[in-house]
């Protein structure tokens, strides 16, 4: 198995990523890197400086949004998912899985994986 992914495999991917957790319901940075480490296995991590450029890009894009919140007693920038947002990331998926679907076709044509039984 592949300790971590090559990071222009991930490059395309991460906008895709973060959406995908973000329609779990508003997370602030952290929780975000850590919802992402635990469902790749580790395999992911984004650091700080890879995380929060994308969160302002997507911010500006308005696909997300963000609001302050200090009831935990410590003061955190939470970012939630807009109604674009929402559009992109379903338009996004469909687009990764056909994607995906026709690398693994073509792999399998190669014969470099099986095809299923």
């Amino acid at each position: 198995m592949i300790d971590k992914f090559e990071r222009d495999l991930l490059r395309g991917s991460l906008d895709l990523m973060i959406l995908s957790v973000l329609a779990g319901g508003k997370k602030y940075g952290y929780l975000l890197q850590k919802q992402v480490r635990d469902a790749s296995a580790g395999r992911i991590d984004l650091p700080a400086g890879t995380l929060y450029p994308l969160l302002h890009r997507l911010e500006e894009d308005k696909l997300i949004r963000s609001s302050w919140d200090d009831e935990s007693g410590r003061k955190r920038k939470w970012y939630e998912l807009t109604a674009a947002g929402q559009k992109r990331l379903k338009s996004q998926a469909q687009q990764w899985f056909d994607y995906a679907q026709c690398v693994r076709e073509l792999l399998q044509s190669a014969a470099i994986i099986p095809k299923p039984a």
